[in-house]
């Protein structure tokens, strides 16, 4: 079963998903992809897709590179650098 298929299965399966992503995991813009749209796709479900800690600097700059950073909004740093952002 792909990563794909897994992730779905378990929005399909449990109301609150925890995704583990060693910090020295390497990925590009394609799995920031499927993460971003499996936690969509668990929000309209009502369920919650968080990431058991912040990412890794690689996964980092490969959100900095597709401007993802620089339109997070304070979900997006909660969920993706474990960051509180206040206004």
């Amino acid at each position: 079963m792909d990563l794909s298929a897994t992730i779905s299965s378990e929005i399909e399966s449990k109301d609150r998903i925890i995704l583990e992503i060693p910090s020295s995991a390497e990925a590009d813009l394609s799995f920031v992809q499927l993460v971003e749209s499996a936690r969509r796709q668990a929000k309209l479900q009502g369920k919650t897709l968080t990431l058991s800690s912040p990412v890794g600097e690689r996964i980092l700059k490969v959100l900095e590179r597709a401007g993802f950073v620089e339109a997070f909004t304070a979900e997006d740093a909660k969920f993706w650098l474990h960051k509180e952002v206040t206004a």
